[in-house]
């Protein structure tokens, strides 16, 4: 499949007609054609989040619209370009995504016309599930884990225990449903699952890296803690040793797909962390016996 199908180019000529400038640059960025977003009309949607003039829940809309398609290469884009909204857009679009109470129903998607769409199904709804995780995040906390400060003077190495304890296992959910993804380098087979793979490769080494000062931060104060607040600690450092293994395979899968990305997954993958927390890490684990 190439090019741009019939269908879109009515839709977009609709638009036209109608003026609809946002609508018609979110089918542009949604077509039929197998390959990611093109590039001048996301940009052009970033744009249109920072103009007071746009209806942010009006461009919402139309993209939730496009997941209700029956073609999975329309529903796939239309998933990735709100994830790019919400990456590169206003704030005011994640929050307004973070106000409403669902945002994709797409757990029974299945686009049954070709055994690719079949296959890329899986995806939608793994994606789907993400995207959900990820707007609830922020209604949770009021900030995009992948945004936050960071370094020693950063939001999670001086959060206190009591709200570290809160939103740690936040940031467990986020991480874990982006891991679901779960694709190998066998199934990156088209731009479209590609450009949603590169996004998600980006929000991992963001939001690990926010995980990761959290758990610094929590094996710091974690002599200073109560006991019921060192056993939940304790829980939260395994679980969090357990994701390491899980996120490695997820690197590995980028590193295969790096030769022909742009993104170094060398200079920014978060390794150091174990010679980061050795010391402290130890003397967590010797002391379970005590709490």
């Amino acid at each position: 499949m190439s090019g741009q199908s019939i269908t879109d180019r009515i839709t977009a000529a609709q638009h036209s007609v109608t003026g609809s400038a946002v609508a018609k640059a979110v089918c542009k960025a949604t077509t039929h054609e197998v390959m990611g977003p093109k590039k001048k009309h996301l940009d052009y949607l970033i744009q249109c989040t920072n103009e007071m003039n746009v209806n942010i829940p009006q461009l919402a809309d139309t993209l939730f619209e496009r997941t209700a398609n029956s073609s999975w290469v329309v529903v796939f884009k239309a998933l990735i370009t709100t994830h790019h909204l919400m990456m590169y857009g206003n704030e005011r679009f994640i929050q307004y995504l973070a106000s409403r109470n669902t945002l994709f129903n797409l757990n029974n998607y299945l686009d049954k016309s070709a055994m690719q769409g079949y296959d890329m199904s899986t995806f939608i709804r793994r994606y789907s599930r993400y995207l959900n995780e990820k707007a609830l995040s922020y209604r949770l906390v009021a900030v995009d884990f992948t945004k936050m400060k960071r370094g020693i003077d950063g939001v999670m190495r001086t959060m206190n225990a009591e709200k570290l304890l809160k939103t740690l296992p936040i940031i467990q959910n986020q991480h874990d449903a982006l891991l679901d993804f779960d694709a190998n380098p066998n199934e990156l087979t088209n731009g479209v699952i590609n450009a949603a793979f590169m996004l998600l490769f980006k929000d991992s080494i963001r939001l690990f890296a926010a995980y990761n000062e959290g758990i610094i931060n929590l094996l710091e104060k974690y002599f200073d803690m109560k006991k019921n607040q060192c056993k939940e600690g304790l829980d939260m450092y395994k679980k969090f040793l357990a994701r390491m293994t899980k996120l490695s395979e997820f690197l590995k899968v980028a590193e295969v797909k790096n030769s022909t990305s742009q993104v170094s997954t060398k200079r920014t993958a978060p390794m150091p962390l174990l010679r980061i927390c050795h010391h402290c890490s130890k003397k967590f684990l010797d002391s379970v016996s005590e709490v």
